[in-house]
């Protein structure tokens, strides 16, 4: 009976947390004894800049480069680019999603196509481990409003009232002519459907928002239960006591020197071990990526301030617009495995050895002068499955792998199934033709190697001197 009442204790106490704010309401959750934090982010522009990034911190003020500094997402859908990514936590920790800006400047979109004529879509990624991620799908939520336009910097927080998610974004609806962004917002409760679409967020006149974000507040804390930052020529701070309630002006950041000429992308982050806030702000007009700005109390401007100098470093990449989680340490242990820093290597032929192996559309091959150079470079992970194995992982597709079917090599994303595992996992030993190189037995085939034959990738048994030479490779940066 003292089992049951126990665990009816506390079945009460969460309920009671629940309604309160103080689990996993807001897109964040913070405790002592959370290791660490997991950013994630984009680096700039082109192709391989907007993609999805991530970085640990153990303090949330410096900044380490998860993956070797390189993409941990990309998008293969819409623009095929994304950016300002916001990550979030369902309530009971099962699920994770991001979800970000269908958006590729200087990759076949101008700034002007983008404002006016731009994706009504958003980019979401979903995972059940913050390591394996779905493919990424298209949300279309733009295409409800009347002559809107686009679809930017998205953000969603848990909303007890509803008992689902309010997503918002910013969308371009001219008036009178000229742009106007503001912000929208619509229910979900799994990001591939919506309600209609609201305003959320509007100006006076032709003042433009973009980017906002929200925080909730720990109970007695602050004056709102949720405080919000927005980037609307200012960094402009409002409060409430509901995500879809009344909101109060607090005020800005101007008295501290930062205002929207210089600032954007707000993105907030309670320490784990106090109630201590930061505001990182993204210094675009000068090119420097995030900024910290401290407070103790998010509802009151006279409570930030500017960090002291050499207070924080962000890392070897420029972090821009994006999302802190606070991670717990089984979170923590999964991701720093997942995304370790393993070096970039290309496999060289033994006997065409101006040759590479290479993807291109997906087929793997061995080729000379490999442009993208990217396009031949894979990270040897830990075999996806077996011990003492290794697999390879792209580094600009990263989640897909070189894997075998019907005894012929593509690259593929990975789907987390056992049979993916296998076929995608290998023995590195002494090369066949020369112990000075590298061969890769099968792990589910081990009678057969990987080996060029036509210039094709392919599994086969190795019968003779040719073949011991096509299935011979050297693993060089």
């Amino acid at each position: 009976m003292s089992a049951v009442l126990s665990r009816l204790a506390a079945i009460l106490v969460a309920v009671a947390l629940l309604f309160t704010g103080q689990v996993l309401a807001a897109p964040d959750r913070a405790a002592a004894a959370d290791p660490g934090y997991l950013m994630t982010h984009f680096i700039g522009e082109g192709a391989t800049g907007q993609q999805i990034y991530f970085s640990h911190s153990s303090d949330g003020l410096h900044w380490n480069d998860l993956n070797g500094g390189g993409m941990t997402l990309r998008s293969t859908v819409g623009t095929r680019g994304v950016r300002d990514p916001a990550l979030v936590r369902s309530p009971d920790g099962s699920k994770y999603w991001i979800i970000a800006t269908d958006l590729c400047i200087d990759c076949g979109q101008t700034w002007s196509q983008a404002i006016n004529d731009g994706s009504r879509n958003l980019v979401v990624w979903e995972s059940t481990d913050l390591v394996t991620w779905s493919q990424p799908w298209l949300l279309n939520v733009a295409g409800a409003i009347p002559d809107g336009r686009n679809a930017w910097a998205p953000e969603a927080i848990w909303n007890p009232a509803t008992n689902d998610y309010v997503l918002y974004w910013a969308t371009n609806v001219p008036l009178d002519g000229r742009t106007k962004h503001r912000v929208f917002y619509a229910r979900t409760s799994d990001f591939r459907s919506i309600t209609t679409p609201k305003t959320f967020i509007e100006r006076p006149g032709t003042q433009e928002i973009i980017d906002t974000q929200i925080v909730e507040m720990p109970a007695g804390v602050g004056a709102y239960r949720y405080v919000r930052a927005s980037g609307d020529g200012q960094i402009t701070l409002e409060g409430s006591n509901s995500i879809l309630g009344t909101w109060t002006t607090i005020g800005n950041l101007s008295g501290i020197g930062l205002t929207g000429a210089q600032v954007e992308g707000p993105m907030w982050m309670k320490f784990r071990d106090r109630n201590e806030w930061t505001l990182y702000l993204d210094q675009y007009a000068s090119g420097r990526g995030y900024l910290p700005v401290f407070t103790t109390d998010p509802t009151s401007t006279s409570a930030y301030r500017l960090p002291a100098s050499g207070s924080y470093n962000l890392g070897g990449t420029k972090k821009r617009h994006g999302s802190i989680l606070t991670l717990t340490a089984a979170e923590e242990s999964r991701v720093l495995t997942r995304y370790a820093n393993t070096p970039a290597n290309r496999l060289q032929s033994f006997n065409f050895q101006d040759r590479y192996v290479r993807h291109a559309d997906f087929d793997v091959r061995i080729d000379p002068n490999v442009s993208p150079a990217d396009d031949s470079r894979f990270r040897l992970r830990p075999g996806l499955t077996g011990s003492g194995t290794v697999s390879f992982e792209s580094v600009n597709f990263p989640g897909y792998f070189l894997r075998h079917s019907n005894y012929d090599f593509q690259l593929v994303y990975n789907d987390g199934t056992a049979q993916f595992a296998a076929d995608a996992t290998f023995t590195k030993v002494a090369g066949l033709a020369d112990a000075g190189w590298s061969s890769f037995q099968s792990y589910n085939h081990p009678d057969r190697y990987i080996r060029h034959y036509a210039y094709q990738l392919r599994l086969d048994p190795i019968t003779n001197a040719t073949g011991r030479g096509d299935a011979t490779f050297r693993v060089t940066s």
